[in-house]
């Protein structure tokens, strides 16, 4: 690289001369490069040149299909869902359709290929369509709970758990509390 860039400085950038602009100096770089260094032998290359041996190198076609660049421009994101079931993503807030996501982190996507089309949610090995927010119909939708409440709260009973009582059980011998043994 050193020797390139004295390469470069002697031979280019030394004669700019009144190059005032960007492109002035980029036509200059370009034709100092076409035509001289390109062309000149190199030691590194065993006395060849690297114009010739870019050219006599043979070239593998792409392998690219449209599906591989579109999944190489897919861009994944990770946001929060609100409380009311959006996230915003580009500057915009997209609805999300599964209500038991709010609060949650989730990946969204997008392909840069078709930068109009809508993002969309990844949520299970499934790729779920969001919806630009329609905010009066937003704030009129009914959400589930975050945490729905039991049906029968009196089916819920408290555990006994004494942890004292217990080694104490096991230390003496006697049995678990409960089986009569107080």
């Amino acid at each position: 690289m050193e020797r390139f860039w004295r390469t470069l400085r002697e031979g280019c950038l030394d004669f700019l001369g009144s190059a005032s602009t960007l492109h002035d100096v980029n036509v200059r770089l370009l034709a100092f490069l076409d035509a001289h260094y390109h062309q000149a032998p190199h030691a590194l290359l065993m006395g060849g040149t690297p114009g010739n041996l870019f050219h006599a190198t043979p070239r593998a076609a792409d392998a690219l299909d449209e599906a591989a660049l579109e999944n190489a421009l897919t861009v994944h994101v990770r946001r929060r869902v609100r409380r009311d079931t959006t996230v915003s993503l580009k500057g915009h807030d997209w609805e999300v359709d599964l209500g038991f996501l709010a609060g949650r982190v989730v990946t969204l996507g997008y392909c840069l290929v078709e930068p109009d089309s809508a993002p969309w949610l990844e949520h299970q090995g499934k790729r779920l369509p969001l919806h630009l927010v329609d905010p009066t119909g937003n704030a009129r939708r009914r959400r589930p709970p975050l945490r729905p409440e039991p049906a029968d709260a009196s089916s819920q009973r408290a555990v006994d758990l004494d942890p004292p009582r217990a080694l104490l059980d096991r230390a003496t011998g006697r049995g678990p509390t409960g089986e009569g043994s107080r």
